[in-house]
């Protein structure tokens, strides 16, 4: 009971602790006051569960491996995929994405990227390795009473929290599916419009996530078409131009080229059915006029013609 409780206590620091890196990373960035987060209390929840992960799974592998590196790439691993899977259960359940790496270098679908998977890795390191044994020792100086009451209270408040998300996120999910519109800028407008009239909850949501993307299905059928219509342009522009270029190469080609790249052909295919042996008196004349005709031909093509004055 002792370490469910501290796990419990863990999830609940960590948790506040990444809300008010949200907070400060907004307030550089818009220069106000955002409270940030999934719930309307102090807390992200992401943060938290992440952390209680590491110290889960390292914890139990400690027998095995507990180097740095192993913590590194676990804290990659699973805090990647505890962030790709919110963004993917949020996005399923309410059909908004919350946030989107869409834009940054080596991401994957828009959900997670390798800059965060770094942080992640290095975060978990300086977790295990230095905050976990001075956390849980200063936890170890608090009675199990105290540590037991503060952790069933801090869950029966997160756990009514939730239940007010829930339903705010409910309504944003009814305004997102009732909404005419076919482009995500509006619809993000009319959700606020609505929100906006709503108590401090729904305010409070809807100054949390200004970055939010809204995505109906009748949205994605718009990008799917766009796509698809881009897609159709290009491979049309693409036989266009290999038509003109085709026209033009034939165009700007000189007639004496054409003529001499015939005339070798004809040559070449005269050597393969021509057989001094067996070849008539009638064959033997022509192919002598055509080797006579053929030296004239090259002798006109030496003769240098004069330079232009200048």
């Amino acid at each position: 009971m002792e370490y469910w409780s501290n796990i419990i206590l863990q999830f609940f620091i960590f948790g506040f602790a990444g809300w008010c890196m949200e907070v400060a990373l907004k307030y550089r960035q818009y220069h106000r006051f955002i409270n940030r987060g999934f719930l309307t209390g102090p807390i992200c929840p992401i943060y938290g569960f992440g952390v209680v992960l590491i110290t889960v799974v390292v914890g139990n592998l400690a027998s095995i491996e507990s180097g740095m590196v192993m913590t590194f790439a676990l804290s990659l691993v699973i805090c990647g995929a505890v962030e790709y899977l919110t963004s993917l259960v949020l996005e399923k359940i309410f059909h908004a994405r919350w946030w989107d790496y869409s834009q940054k270098p080596m991401n994957l679908h828009g959900r997670i990227w390798i800059g965060n998977l770094v942080l992640f890795g290095l975060a978990g390191v300086a977790i295990i390795h230095i905050v976990n044994p001075a956390l849980f020792e200063l936890l170890g100086r608090v009675s199990l009473t105290v540590r037991r009451t503060v952790a069933i209270a801090l869950l029966a408040v997160i756990a009514a929290d939730f239940v007010i998300s829930y339903f705010v996120l409910k309504l944003v999910k009814t305004g997102v599916d009732s909404s005419d519109a076919d482009n995500t800028e509006q619809i993000s407008l009319e959700v606020r419009q609505l929100l906006t009239n709503r108590s401090y909850f729904y305010k409070r949501f809807s100054d949390a996530y200004p970055e939010v993307v809204y995505r109906t299905e009748r949205v994605q059928q718009r990008l799917a078409e766009v796509k698809a219509e881009a897609e159709r342009m290009h491979q049309e522009a693409e036989r266009r131009f290999a038509a003109q270029k085709d026209r033009a190469v034939a165009t700007l080609e000189p007639a004496y080229m054409i003529r001499a790249d015939l005339m070798d052909k004809q040559e070449a295919l005269i050597d393969m059915l021509y057989d001094a042996q067996s070849a008539t008196d009638d064959m033997k004349r022509l192919k002598a006029d055509i080797d006579k005709q053929k030296e004239r031909l090259e002798k006109h093509t030496l003769v240098k013609l004069p330079r232009p004055r200048r």
